[in-house]
């Protein structure tokens, strides 16, 4: 393994045990102490600590997660297996070693929503380092292979979706099924800023007869590059300039008003963009 490899990985291990910290943060500082089943084996295991307070949260997530491992050695392989072992070990041992913390706040809402941006740091770095802790993840896989629909997201929401429910049910408390939604949403929200960062992109694709002069009207007003494509409307059989452009969304408005101002009639489409990378927005030297 040359030294490049080797800090890669070391990069991806730091940036587990990390994200595993903040996991457990979410745990111990904000859900358990609320008494907040927020989904996945974890929310289970919290459920089960609420129900009887003599069992630890990690070390019953760890225990739930290895017959869903074993199951699941089959069809995603022992490599894979192996690091979720690792990521839900260090989970585990995290969330009970940090259990002494006192709770941050009573507030259900506020509970949910800082344990919702925990979770979210961590499972970002998971997901940005290729780790999983498995649980219903893993779960949701086994049972769309088993059904053979190959929905994998309707499977992790079915299970994850039970677990609160049935947090709720055992709580007495139909409000926790709305803070494990904030928590979700939270959580989703951040680890995609974790994954992708604040800087957002727009891809736009502009069809004109003047797309010469749109191009050359971007190209002295912007820095972006623009790439012109020919095109055929196929109900009037005529061609057209396809033009290609990638823009921050700080350029958006500049870019409607300059295409505005050369053709009124030019129609273009603008769509978010998951990540750009080149010239101008991210480096491919940065590529983990």
């Amino acid at each position: 393994m040359d030294k490049r490899a080797l800090k890669r990985e070391l990069l991806g291990y730091s940036s587990m045990v990390i994200g595993c910290v903040f996991y457990a943060l979410s745990v111990v500082l904000f859900l358990e102490p609320c008494g907040i089943v927020a989904g996945g084996i974890t929310g289970l295991s919290t459920l089960f600590h609420l129900l009887n307070e003599n069992l630890p949260i990690g070390m019953i997530t760890i225990a739930l997660n290895l017959p869903i491992y074993l199951l699941g050695l089959k069809y995603v392989g022992w490599k894979f297996i192996l690091r979720c072992v690792l990521t839900v070990s260090v989970l585990g041992v995290m969330t009970d070693i940090l259990a002494f913390l006192p709770a941050m706040t009573d507030n259900k809402i506020l509970a949910s929503l800082y344990g919702g941006i925990c979770q979210g740091i961590g499972i970002g770095l998971f997901v940005k380092f290729q780790f999983s802790s498995g649980g219903t993840e893993l779960l949701g896989r086994l049972l769309s292979k088993w059904t053979r629909t190959g929905n994998i997201p309707v499977w992790v929401g079915i299970c994850d979706a039970i677990i609160v429910v049935t947090g709720a049910i055992c709580l007495r408390d139909a409000n926790n099924i709305l803070f494990a939604l904030i928590v979700v949403f939270v959580s989703t929200k951040i680890s995609e800023v974790v994954l992708l960062g604040l800087e957002k992109s727009k891809l736009c694709i502009i069809v004109s007869d003047k797309a010469e002069e749109i191009s050359a009207e971007l190209l002295k007003n912007s820095p972006r590059g623009v790439t012109l494509l020919e095109g055929k409307g196929m109900y009037t059989k005529e061609d057209h300039g396809v033009l290609l452009t990638c823009v921050k969304n700080r350029q958006l408005t500049q870019l409607k008003q300059i295409v505005h101002s050369v053709d009124e009639n030019a129609f273009v489409i603008i769509n978010e963009s998951v990540e750009v990378r080149g010239k101008g927005f991210k480096d491919w030297s940065k590529e983990e």
